[in-house]
């Protein structure tokens, strides 16, 4: 990413589309893990029925005739999958939802899960970082919805953000873990400042945290006008001490470069001092890739390898890469980068393709090694630009497996919904959960599809790969989503 000059990189999947935003602001979805187990990448389940379930926003999406207010969408898991038939669509005018709906909110520009009242059901952090608190426009809230028997229900508890003065956008990073192995969810909160706020020992149902610390990794802080702080926040084990760790991603103090840094889980909680700089990359996932029981870091560095002013930008590919940094009982070892020149994987890398804007991780075959998919949402296929294509490589004992066994999979695939079009941005956001209940990870695309409209696209788990059988497209218009506007439906999934 380029240092100092954010408007001269491809940080934005669309220069239309990002500044449909409210303010203009890019927002950043954060893949984050709810559990310090290194070796299986949490899922959601609201409902406590033990299938899991996704949350996905709107947050561009007008409610109640204001333009975006924005909303989230749970959609619940069932034996042949999900669809908008078994979802809650919430926003802060849902009744006991904290707030009201107003425009410019962008409620759900970030989420993270983790059952924070310990009550057997994940709840759902969900911020609306452009909210105006008073006369502070841009201030930013963070809530907790509550799950429930029934999934979530629209009640919730306002987190209140404790320095309000000292910086805006409250709630625009959102991570949820263990971080000092005490068996309750903590929650890291960022902001346009480089402090991280973490709320330890989980939450009452009055929303009475059991604590409360910061934290301040080596990142720039921002202004209004470039938010910075951190860019992502990701929670997981890399280390296998049961306590989960934290990658903040930001521009590093000093040189201004994209930079990663490892902050560990302690027993006290999460310790700067012990921080490590990483290799690049906006989003980032951990999950155990070669089953030695340690989180592996995979960051999405989607940029180009050169600036628009001819600079060189570190760890990068033109057309973007993955930056995979695995686990070891001392924290991050060693990296290795891979883009679409790469082995077997599929396409060729060119300049503005954007792979690595994102990316999860899950076990597609059940054998233990977690998967990874990595989307390049401005992949130009067949002359159609931007249309998008996402990729899925597979875990092994010696790691990501790049000479065998790719897939890709695009709009223009025989069985996927629908079909290449310019700017559908297929690979916004993705996503890998069981979320029909066999065991084997399944797989969510997010995409701008109809002018910013957005969809989803569900492609099931066969067992042994991804699959189109029994493939199906979610859409706003039947999951009770105003379509006026560009609502971006889906481009966000919670983490």
């Amino acid at each position: 990413m380029h240092k100092r000059h954010p408007h001269s990189v491809r940080i934005a999947l669309a220069t239309a589309t990002a500044a449909a935003l409210t303010g203009g602001l890019l927002t950043f979805s954060v893949t984050t893990a709810t559990a310090a187990d290194s070796a299986h990448v949490a899922q959601a389940d609201f409902n406590g029925d033990g299938i899991g379930d996704v949350v996905f926003s709107a947050h561009a999406a007008y409610v109640g005739g204001h333009k975006a207010a924005g909303q989230i969408v749970a959609l619940y898991g069932t034996a042949t999958g999900v669809s908008s038939a078994k979802r809650s669509t919430i926003s802060q005018d849902t009744s006991g939802v904290p707030g009201t709906a107003e425009a410019g909110d962008g409620f759900g520009g970030e989420t993270a899960y983790a059952d924070f009242n310990k009550d057997g059901y994940d709840d759902l952090a969900v911020a609306a970082p452009w909210e105006k608190v008073g006369t502070d426009t841009n201030s930013g809230t963070v809530a907790i919805l509550w799950g429930s028997a029934a999934g979530l229900t629209g009640k919730g508890v306002t987190i209140t953000d404790p320095s309000p003065s000292s910086h805006d956008y409250w709630g625009k990073d959102l991570a949820a873990g263990d971080f000092d192995g005490d068996g309750k969810a903590d929650l890291a909160v960022g902001s346009s400042t480089s402090t991280v706020y973490v709320y330890k020992g989980g939450f009452t149902t009055a929303g009475t945290p059991g604590g409360r610390y910061t934290v301040k990794p080596p990142i720039q802080s921002g202004s209004n006008d470039f938010p910075y702080g951190p860019l992502s926040l990701t929670a997981g084990d890399v280390n296998g001490d049961g306590r989960t760790d934290l990658i903040v991603d930001g521009f590093e103090n000093g040189t201004g470069w994209n930079t990663n840094y490892f902050v560990p889980g302690t027993a006290s909680g999460l310790s700067v001092a012990s921080a490590e700089a990483l290799k690049p990359g906006q989003i980032t996932g951990v999950g155990d890739i070669n089953g030695d029981g340690y989180g592996d870091i995979v960051s999405g560095a989607g940029w180009d390898h050169h600036t628009d002013e001819g600079e060189t930008i570190p760890d990068s590919s033109d057309g973007g890469q993955a930056n995979i940094t695995y686990g070891s009982a001392s924290g991050p070892a060693g990296t290795t980068g891979i883009n679409q020149n790469t082995g077997s994987v599929p396409g060729t890398s060119e300049k503005g393709d954007s792979f690595g804007w994102d990316l999860d991780l899950g076990d597609v075959n059940g054998d233990g090694f977690q998967d990874l998919v990595v989307s390049a949402p401005n992949e130009d296929i067949d002359g159609v630009t931007d249309t998008g294509m996402v990729t899925v490589l597979y875990g092994s004992s010696s790691g990501v497996k790049v000479s065998s066994g790719t897939q890709s999979f695009a709009q223009s695939t025989a069985g996927v919904p629908g079909s290449d079009e310019k700017s559908d941005l297929f690979g916004a956001d993705v996503k890998l959960d069981d979320v029909n209940g066999d065991g084997r990870a399944d797989l969510l695309v997010g995409s701008y599809e109809n002018a910013g409209n957005g969809s989803v696209t569900y492609l099931p788990s066969n067992g042994t790969t991804i699959t189109t059988s029994g493939s199906r497209t979610l859409s706003p218009s039947t999951s009770g989503v105003s379509t006026t506007g560009s609502p971006q439906f889906g481009a966000l999934f919670a983490d």
